[in-house]
């Protein structure tokens, strides 16, 4: 397999859950995870929306879905999707018993409504 400029299928994943909501007690929708280092963040619905932060500070130009089921990858510089692309080293998702949005017991009641559209 040749290599892809920002990708690293030996990066292992940051965790189970957005990295940086984890550290402020806060929540996600969906979560991503970076392609180059394995950084886990929430998607752009999310409240904080770490994923893109994690790219405009790191420059790591793709992330893949951490939802489990899903392959797709994002590339930010181009805004383009990919249905698929090389495999990263596991777990490719969260737990499945890991609840969208999460974690349980920190997603507020009005959560739809604080969604980014």
């Amino acid at each position: 397999m040749s290599e892809i400029e920002g990708i690293d299928p030996h990066a292992t994943p940051s965790g189970t859950g957005c990295a940086d909501c984890d550290a402020v007690g806060g929540w996600w929708f969906h979560l991503r995870r970076c392609a180059q280092c394995g950084h886990i963040g929430c998607c752009d619905s999310s409240p904080a929306q770490h994923a893109t932060a994690h790219w405009r500070s790191t420059g790591h130009p793709l992330v893949q879905s951490f939802e489990p089921g899903e392959e797709w990858y994002w590339d930010y510089p181009a805004g383009t999707l990919y249905e698929s692309g090389p495999a990263l080293a596991p777990p490719t998702g969260h737990p499945a018993d890991q609840p969208a949005p999460g974690p349980a017991d920190r997603v507020p009641q009005d959560w739809p409504e604080l969604l980014h559209r």
